[in-house]
């Protein structure tokens, strides 16, 4: 009894390891290349659960996403001779399992038989175009036409290039330093225009401004004067007038302002007699001159 369990248990364990070794699963984003004895066999490219024969079929998996493969810069000279160094990138997916084991066989080996594809077409199609073709005007055309010929080179491997790009454009390091020295010169010639025309404007805006106030003064003084004039002419006829009705108020007026200006605390010194007409208006509110003293002829 013991000796039949111990062969079931030994039969359901070879079993399961057989099982085991039968069954292969290939997921949503893979595919698969049954081999027998080295030789292809069948393609499985639906996802689930396949079987095998044990220790003779053998499977190679594949992936079926798009995979990205890196350039080394490379330098182009463009059909204008000027040299660019370009660094650029393609996209591809294996879409015959078969053919790409026939002739690649790793997924490592797609660097090395593609990417001098991807090299070569670069060059051929940048190389026909020029240096404002391929930075700016043609990019998209000359992108098109690079992978068309990478597809047509790659389709022996069992891949499909689905997009090619320039990750950058650049001068070589010799080419940029002049190129930079050339654009500083002219920003700095540019900069030197502007500054001279900004100095001409201002000087024009400075002189018209002069001009303009050299006007306004002068329109300013004439008419000063005018009002001046104007104003003197009024008051002397005020004075004339005032003087006309009242000439004694009118001499009065005049002698206290003669007073005012005549007599400062700062430092007067008249050398005049008290009995002269200067003083009339200190002795008599009237200006009568005052009595000649005695054995003094009176004044005339």
């Amino acid at each position: 009894m013991r000796a039949f369990l111990a062969l079931l248990i030994i039969c359901v364990g070879l079993a399961a390891v057989a099982v085991y070794a039968s069954a292969f699963i290939v997921h949503q984003n893979e595919q698969a290349l049954v081999l027998r004895f080295g030789e292809p066999k069948r393609v499985v490219t639906s996802p689930g659960l396949n079987w095998k024969v044990p220790l003779v079929d053998s499977v190679e998996i594949y992936d079926k996403r798009i995979l990205d493969l890196d350039s080394q810069p490379q330098e182009v000279t463009a059909s204008d001779q000027k040299r660019l160094v370009v660094d650029s990138f393609a996209r591809y997916r294996i879409v015959d399992p078969l053919k790409f084991y026939q002739t690649l066989r790793y997924e490592e080996g797609v660097r090395s038989r593609l990417g001098p594809i991807v090299d070569s077409a670069m060059r051929r199609v940048l190389g026909a175009a020029t240096f404002q073709d391929v930075v700016r005007d043609r990019r998209e055309e000359l992108m098109k036409r690079i992978l068309s010929q990478v597809n047509q080179e790659g389709n022996e491997f069992g891949l499909e290039v689905v997009d090619v790009r320039i990750k950058r454009a650049d001068l070589p390091e010799q080419n940029s330093k002049s190129v930079f020295e050339r654009m500083r010169a002219e920003r700095q010639r540019e900069a030197a225009e502007f500054r001279a025309q900004g100095a001409a404007e201002a000087n024009r805006i400075k002189a018209t401004a002069d001009r303009e106030a050299t006007v306004i003064r002068a329109e300013a003084t004439r008419k000063g004067e005018e009002l001046r004039g104007t104003g003197d002419a009024e008051r002397n006829k005020i004075y004339a007038e005032a003087y006309n009705r009242d000439p004694e108020f009118f001499e009065f007026y005049r002698s206290m302002q003669a007073y005012e200006h005549g007599l400062k605390s700062a430092d007067t010194r008249l050398l005049i007699t008290p009995d002269s007409d200067f003083f009339k208006y200190f002795t008599d509110p009237h200006g009568k001159s005052p009595p000649p003293a005695s054995g003094q002829p009176p004044r005339q």
